[in-house]
Order: C-alpha cells, then structure tokens, then sequence
C-alpha cells in the first residue's frame, strides 16, 4: 500500500512529497515548490486558517477573495448536504432547470440595484469568474451581430487588470506574465493603462486630474481603433489581483461618459468587488457607474463550493431574447442545484448579519483609519483602502517615492516575514494587499494590523542587514 491509499494519518513531510508528485498547482514554480515543499493547510474557522504543524494563521486574503462569511459556517455546509441528498446534480440543458438555480437568479436579480434605470433581471450561470468573462466575450459579440454591426468586436480592457485564466480571460487580463505564454491575447483585445495614481501621476497632478486623464485614455483608444468597431470596455472597479489599484473619484463618472458618448457596451468585473466586499451588495452601486454586464463568482458562495455567473442587464437581454433564438454556449455546471443551494443559503447569512453594511458604515471606516497609520512607517510610500481591500507600496525613499530595485523581490521578503508570523498577506510586485473575512470584527483588525507592522519592521531589519537600506 502506498502513502496515497494508506488509510494512517499522513505526515507533513508525506503529503508533501505526494504534493510534488502529483499536483500541479496554478500560478507555481513547480520545481521551486518540490524544493521547500506546500504549507499544508488542514482546517478553519472564522478568519484563522491552521496547517499541518498546528500552527495559527490570520487568513487576511480570504482564501482568494472570496471567504466573504468567514470559515466555519454550518449553514452553508448543511445547504450543501440537504441538496445533495434531494438533487446532487442535473443540467440545466435540454429545456430543463432546478428550484435551487431558479431561486438564487431571482434572488441576485432582487438584490442587483437599479443605477440610472438601467436593471439587471437574468444571470447566466457559470462556475467561475474566468468562465463567466468567457460568457462576456460571447455575449457581447453576439449581441452586436443580433443589432447589424457584427464589425463591433473590439473589446478595451486595461493593463495590469485580471480577469481570469481561460484563453478569453486571460487576455482580457491585462497581466504581461499571462501573455507570455499561450501566444496572447487572442484577436481583437486591446488595453489601455491602469488608473494607477502612485505610479502614473505627473509631478504635481492631484488625483483629480489624473482620474480624468486615466479615463480618456479609454477615449483615445476608442478613437484609435474607431468607435464602429469597438463592442465593449471591461474592468475591474477596484482592481484587485493588479494590487489593489482604487481609482480617484473622477475616474468612473468620466469612464461612463466616455461608454455613453461612443454607445458601447460596459462590463463590471465584479469577482472580487461584489457580495459586500466594497460596502454594497454590488461595486457599481458604490461608484454610480450603469455596467451593462456584470461578472461574479467567489464571494456569492464565500467560495465554499465553486459558482459564477454574468448579470445581464435588460440592454443587453432583451435582444438576445427577443432577437436571438438559440444561444450556442454554456457549461456542464451552469446552474449546479448544489452550487446555488449554497449560494443561496450564503446571500441568507450575509443579510442577516448585514455584512454589508457593517463594512460600509464600521469596520470599513475603522480599517481605513487603522491602515493609513501605517502610512508612518519608513517603507511604506503609500496606504489605501476601500471597504474590505487594502494596499500599500513597499519605497526605498519615502521622501522621493524611489522603489526598490525589482530583482530584490522587497514584497516576496515581506511576504515571508507575514507567513512566519501568522499573517497571510499577499505580494504583487512591491505592492502589500489585504482582502479579510466580512466577518471580522474591530479586534480583530487590531490583531492583523499588529501583524502586519510587525512584518513590516522585520522586512526593514532584514533589508538594513543585508545593506540594501
């Protein structure tokens, strides 16, 4: 009997090796990875993760985004239980549905505000964000071709955004990395630059101007590609897997002209924003933008179990409805009667506990006043927030804003010092970000911000020893 089929508790240092073995995980150097071996992570609750060694760790990501509720939750366990044992599975092909997927579409439609009159009453179902943009790039077109301008398939997104890992997701994304390897992006993708005010801002231009500038970027694009053939522009709100890059307050309501103006389509990725993560069940709501197309997954279960979806505005649906016959597209998984029985059970959970609002109105404000208190440490060049997402810069120079050198990888060297310590923070380039549970409380983010200015002094001490500083 090998170690894989062995009944016996397994070892670290066994599942390790079985990790290097077999798993390929995404986003890894896998032979980096065989060489220290995977942090086995064994149990949760509430925003505490433990690995194999017993050791606690403050989950401050969410997993990925998207542990919204918090670990531990028997409600969502027990929705997933009842409905395996009532209807495990069936397609929702073939003129057939399930109460589960019926009732959480009409649910999302119920809690999808209304901005500018313009509504959201269909979703279409998938089982991840990356899926769900893949259902955008095939929504879009085919509701160009529908109206008589099927040249209209130019897609703007901006660089450093993501948008998931798919061949369409991927080159949506804006992450040079990814289209590196695969030969992307695919045909009629284009970019333009990030609303990154730290790192785009002309010397003396207040977050004002640059929010405008950084809008008509999309503008020019429009222009340079020619306005007949563009079909849509999307983006992340916040943007959030680029490191929490939150545009100045100019930047949406000039976007939407520029959308309005050109009468092109309005995409809010939504994956990491939405389900009260912003302070508002949807991020559109909070900065007044009218998307056309929503796209979401992680939170709208907590991440318990995998689900996604596109919320299609009636622009959009109607003609596809009215106008479209068959729809030649979807998943196996789309509408999985266990998936949105979570959901559902999720979207209950977070309602009676107004996570929401405790965001928008307590714990949002009271991180916000914690986080740019770290604006005081010599490596921090900037702290920022948004709801329940936060970033700061890692600078060699406060006084100039000078980086670090990037072959000296600053943020992995903090990153390390926050695994070490009990923190789990995450790195994107010099870029420190946060993602916590909804459920946290104001002791808590006491707790984590401890943590993190612990890493900080030890990532100082480290660069100070080895003479970089």
């Amino acid at each position: 009997m090998n170690a894989a089929t062995d009944p016996k508790h397994l070892s670290t240092a066994e599942l390790q090796a079985l990790d290097s073995a077999h798993f390929l995980h995404p986003f890894t150097d896998h032979k980096g990875l065989a060489a220290k071996g995977a942090r086995v992570i064994t149990h949760a609750d509430g925003i505490y993760v433990w690995d194999s060694e017993g050791k606690q760790i403050l989950d401050a990501m969410s997993g990925l985004w998207c542990v919204n509720a918090g670990y531990g939750r028997r409600e969502l366990a027990d929705a997933a239980h009842a409905q395996m044992l009532r209807l495990p599975f069936y397609n929702s092909f073939f003129n057939t549905t399930n109460e589960p997927a019926v009732r959480l579409a009409a649910r999302l439609a119920e809690l999808a505000p209304s901005v500018g009159g313009r509504t959201f009453q269909h979703v279409f179902f998938s089982s991840s964000g990356s899926e769900s943009n893949d259902t955008n790039v095939r929504m879009v077109r085919r509701y160009w071709d529908l109206l008589g301008q099927p040249q209209r398939k130019v897609i703007i997104s901006r660089h450093n955004a993501y948008h998931g890992s798919t061949m369409a997701g991927a080159s949506l994304g804006g992450m040079g990395g990814m289209h590196a390897q695969g030969d992307l992006p695919i045909p009629n993708i284009t970019h333009i630059q990030q609303p990154y005010f730290h790192e785009l801002a002309e010397p003396g231009e207040s977050k004002e101007a640059f929010g405008l500038r950084a809008a008509r970027w999309l503008e020019a694009k429009i222009l340079e590609v020619g306005p007949d053939k563009v079909a849509a522009f999307i983006a992340e709100p916040v943007q959030g897997a680029g490191g929490v890059i939150i545009p100045p307050d100019s930047y949406w309501p000039e976007i939407q002209r520029i959308v309005d103006q050109y009468g092109i389509l309005l995409i809010s990725d939504e994956v990491i924003c939405a389900f009260g993560r912003l302070g508002h069940w949807f991020a559109y709501e909070k900065f007044g933008i009218r998307p056309d197309l929503v796209t979401f997954a992680k939170a709208v279960t907590s991440g318990y179990i995998p689900l996604g979806g596109v919320m299609v505005g009636d622009r959009v649906a109607q003609v596809l409805i009215e106008k479209g016959g068959e729809f030649n597209h979807g998943y196996t998984y789309s509408g999985h009667p266990v998936a949105c029985a979570v959901a559902l059970a999720n979207l209950d959970l977070m309602a009676r506990e107004d996570l929401p609002g405790r965001v928008k109105h307590d714990t949002g404000p009271y991180l916000a006043q914690r986080f740019t208190e770290l604006k005081d440490h010599p490596l921090v060049g900037d702290a920022e927030t948004c709801g329940f997402v936060a970033g700061l810069v890692l600078v060699k120079d406060k006084a100039t804003g000078a980086h670090f050198p990037e072959d000296l990888a600053v943020g992995m060297v903090c990153r390390a010092h926050c695994f070490n310590n009990g923190l789990i923070m995450r790195a994107v380039g010099d870029r420190m970000i946060i993602a916590p549970p909804l459920t946290m409380d104001r002791a808590q983010v006491d707790e984590m911000m401890a943590l993190i200015r612990q890493a900080l002094d030890l990532t100082l001490a480290e660069l100070q020893q080895r003479g970089i500083l």
